[in-house]
């Protein structure tokens, strides 16, 4: 019964909600650092500020070099779609149709290329098609500027007070229940956290390799194909195989050869071998106990039920979940009806 309840709230309340779980989710990210900063005998206050200028400059990076780089290889990949769509048509479905002895459906990439430019044109890019959305009402600029306003403020506030919020939930506990609640509570820590930070640094540093390897190569869109394969990474060989299909193809369509599809292959074999070898191990480890295809599901009902807040509230609520079934499951089997 409570359990509905707190469902059906949260989805009465989401979109006010959501910059509330937003600033948790970056207090909790942002948290182990401003802890050891805190050890270096600062005071919490001047940590949390710390880690404010760090967050804020990793902000004015991304905003100045990142997406305008993305935007001009979107924009330079739409150009280029014409050539895409016809080397499939021309090359890889009659070789297909040769190999395979089937008959391909015909079809126009023309209405598919002219599609995508339109819209690209019309939104004027990334900016232009976020300022676009915000204009259209005077209500709706106002909620995106008192939701940008207030992640901040959330996320100082409960960075500054995390310790102090932790400690108050612990000490309304039941005595007699705070030693398993504190173990689960840790255990739930652990899990979520690992994930977060270093899934989140994995995804971000396969990113950085494919796209520096695929520009060495050459490739016009590798930024775009680079990121991609990083963001996706965190399905296991999903992000390699997508990278692999768009590179391979990109590598084709722009040079024409086997040479470069070959670096294009070489370029991602580094980068798993990186991540099996190196990344994982250090930033992960094997302490997560959460299956991809749980990842999957909880991203895909999440967004299902309450939209983007459930998408942020996904991985937290199935990792607190899968410490409790595994809490649940040892008390099963050290149960006389088990025995």
């Amino acid at each position: 019964m409570i359990p509905a309840a707190v469902a059906g709230l949260v989805y009465l309340l989401a979109p006010v909600l959501m910059p509330f779980v937003i600033g948790a989710l970056l207090a909790y990210l942002a948290d182990p650092l401003a802890d050891r900063l805190e050890a270096w005998k600062l005071g919490r206050t001047t940590a949390v500020v710390i880690v404010f200028g760090l967050l804020l400059l990793l902000l004015i990076v991304v905003l100045l070099i990142v997406i305008p780089a993305l935007e001009r290889q979107v924009s330079r990949f739409l150009a280029d779609l014409p050539r895409y769509l016809g080397w499939i048509r021309d090359t890889l479905i009659p070789w297909l149709e040769a190999r395979l002895g089937i008959d391909l459906a015909e079809y126009d990439p023309r209405a598919v290329v002219e599609l995508l430019q339109q819209d690209w044109q019309r939104a004027g890019g990334i900016a232009a098609a976020v300022a676009g959305s915000l204009t259209r009402s005077g209500a709706v600029i106002l909620g995106w500027l008192m939701n940008a306003l207030l992640i901040p403020v959330v996320t100082f506030y409960l960075l500054r007070d995390w310790d102090r919020l932790v400690a108050g939930v612990a000490g309304l506990l039941p005595r007699r229940t705070l030693p398993t609640a504190a173990r689960l509570a840790r255990e739930a820590d652990e899990v979520l956290g690992v994930f977060l930070r270093g899934q989140l640094s994995v995804m971000v540093a396969l990113g950085v390799i494919y796209s520096v390897g695929l520009a060495l190569v050459g490739l016009n869109t590798a930024m775009v194909i680079g990121m991609i394969a990083g963001i996706i990474s965190f399905i296991p060989y999903l992000g390699t195989f997508v990278g692999v299909v768009l590179g391979v193809l990109a590598a084709l369509v722009q040079f024409h050869d086997l040479w470069h599809a070959g670096l294009v292959l070489a370029v991602f074999g580094v980068g798993q071998l990186l991540e099996g070898m190196i990344l994982t191990p250090l930033l992960v480890g094997d302490r997560i106990g959460l299956n991809p295809v749980t990842v999957i599901f909880a991203v895909m009902a999440g967004g299902q039920l309450f939209g983007f807040l459930g998408v942020l509230l996904a991985l937290p609520a199935a990792s607190v979940i899968m410490v409790l079934l595994r809490h649940a499951h040892e008390l099963y089997k050290a149960s006389a009806w088990y025995a």
